[in-house]
Order: C-alpha cells, then structure tokens, then sequence
C-alpha cells in the first residue's frame, strides 16, 4: 500500500514514515501543505492527514478532496482529535498524537479494509 505522510513537525513526519516502512508499506512524502499533498495523491492509496498542517488549519479541507477526488481513505494524526468532530466520509480513523506505533498499524489496517472494500464496490456491474 502506498501511504502519503501530511505532517509539518518534521520529527512526527520522520516517525510516521518509520512505522509505515516497517509495516511493509511505501511511504509517499512527507509532505506538510495542501498543495503538495494533492501533486502526490494520485498515486498513493491512503492517507496519514495531521488537521494543522504549514499552510493553516486545512487538514480537513485536504481529506475532503483526497477521498471525493482521488478515492484515498485517510486517517487523521493530530494532536485536537476532538476538532474532527463527528468525522467526515472517507475518514477511516482519527488518531491523537502522541501514538503508539500499533496505533498507527491498526489505522492503516483499516484504511486498507476500507480502500479494499471501494475497489470491491466499484467493480460491481449491475
């Protein structure tokens, strides 16, 4: 699975981009604003999104294009969990920093159930 890392705190994008690895994913990025994370998104297949990213508060913003737009399940890493509020489609998992390594596991695991159960969907013809 190719994982995009949004993350502007350079030591949580280096620790994210570890756990993905050694997960046995390809990490894409890191990348800390909108717009570069959107040049990545059409080759990746999920997303790790802090809600605070470099160019402001936008973290939201950006999953919201990245699954209407491109289709890529997103997991928020973020330090206000609480400011996700009831969640937001496409959103898989909200995960509040400081995280465990497993807890990033298990999000990606079902940001890869999720992604898995899409491409299952779209490729139903009636």
């Amino acid at each position: 699975m190719r994982v995009l890392i949004v993350e502007d705190e350079a030591l949580v994008a280096l620790e994210l981009e570890r756990i993905v690895t050694e997960a046995g994913h390809t990490a894409v990025g890191p990348v800390a604003t909108v717009e570069q994370a959107l040049a990545h998104a059409p080759r990746v297949d999920v997303a790790l999104v802090d809600l605070g990213l470099s160019d402001g508060m936008s973290g939201a913003v950006l999953a919201r294009r990245l699954t209407d737009r491109f289709g890529i399940s997103v997991v928020f890493v973020t330090g206000s969990p609480g400011d996700v509020g009831h969640g937001l489609d496409g959103a898989v998992d909200v995960i509040g920093k400081p995280f465990f390594d497993e807890r990033i596991r298990q999000g990606l695991e079902k940001a890869d159930s999720a992604s898995k159960g899409r491409a299952w969907n779209s490729s139903i013809r009636w």
